[in-house]
């Protein structure tokens, strides 16, 4: 499986990554082992989805990542972001 997650950081932006070990990736995280987020811990997992192909995962990520990705995704966890 490959996942594509979501982190809210300390400063309440939200990291978008994939990975195929969404465990360890976590950890990586929380040892300061990820560039981008290591000046903004703690990170709280907001979410994550689950995919058969890398290639879906990737492109899923890709999108998420623009304005559009973004806006829809904002949509879908606005009860989670606003808590």
């Amino acid at each position: 499986m490959y996942y594509v997650y979501f982190l809210k950081q300390n400063n309440d932006q939200i990291y978008t990554g994939s990975t195929s070990n969404l465990k360890r990736r976590l950890i990586e995280h929380e040892q300061r082992k990820v560039t981008s987020t290591k000046n903004r811990l703690p990170i709280t997992l907001v979410g994550y989805e689950g995919y058969v192909e890398k290639s879906d995962a990737l492109r899923r990520e890709k999108f998420l990542k623009t304005t559009e990705g973004k806006r829809l995704f904002r949509q879908q966890y606005r009860d989670i972001l606003n808590s």
